[in-house]
């Protein structure tokens, strides 16, 4: 399991590299590439949306999805975990974020989903518990690594506390792959990327300030996709 331990490195030394760099570069650099970052987020999430297979199956897992989340007040729990990490961080580390408390939690979640919900992540590890091949986590971990230092330099060390979601994420993915992967078929996987999709355009549009969604309460619909793929073309009307 090599994967994920190397993108959790790339988290980790970003952060690092960006709370290093905070005093050394222009405040218009972070200001310019967080809504660049924004944009990213949005594109990757309209390709993720090409290759959607049943729309309804989508919406439907989409929205009890979000009920689910809404219902077990994920965001919440997560905005709380948020502030407690960056108050230890703070003890651990003296470095101040730029931002407002309200802020913080935002571009807090919002990179919690990036960095373990991503479908990159997702089909990399994935593809290492069946096949050993970690390039695709690699590709991620690069990836990670500028994600992580961009907005370090304004949120402070806290942004490496993700790896640990990350980690059990992936970890979880890597070990359960060969029990995934028999279900995992061309539809379902197609129908479980646009899901993602949705929430990664959610989180362009939350990160550009444009609409502040609770993408933490987006997180059950992945969960739900696949098996919805699987009773719709089983009720027939696939």
């Amino acid at each position: 399991m090599i994967g994920p331990l190397i993108n959790s490195a790339g988290i980790i030394s970003g952060t690092l590299v960006g709370v290093l760099l905070a005093n050394h570069l222009p405040e218009r650099l972070r200001a310019g590439l967080t809504p660049t970052f924004a944009l990213c987020a949005v594109a990757i999430g309209i390709h993720m949306l090409d290759s959607l297979h049943y729309l309804a199956v989508v919406v439907m897992a989409f929205i009890l999805g979000t009920a689910v989340g809404e219902l077990l007040y994920f965001e919440k729990g997560v905005t709380r975990a948020a502030a407690g990490a960056q108050t230890l961080m703070q003890k651990i580390f003296p470095v101040r974020s730029r931002l407002s408390g309200e802020e913080f939690s935002m571009q807090f979640n919002s990179l919690i989903v990036i960095f373990t919900a991503s479908g990159l992540g997702i089909l990399g590890s994935i593809t290492e518990g069946l096949t050993g091949e970690y390039q695709l986590l690699l590709v991620k971990a690069m990836m990670d690594f500028l994600t992580a230092m961009i907005f370090a330099i304004s949120m402070g060390p806290s942004i490496a506390l993700i790896f640990i979601a990350q980690l059990l994420v992936q970890t979880a993915l890597f070990l359960l792959a060969k029990m995934i992967i028999p279900y995992m078929d061309d539809i379902a996987f197609a129908d479980f990327s646009a899901v993602g999709g949705i929430i990664m355009i959610a989180v362009g549009m939350r990160m550009a300030g444009i609409m502040n969604f609770a993408v933490i309460n987006f997180l059950p619909a992945l969960l739900l996709v696949v098996p919805f793929s699987y009773l719709w073309r089983h009720l027939g009307f696939g």
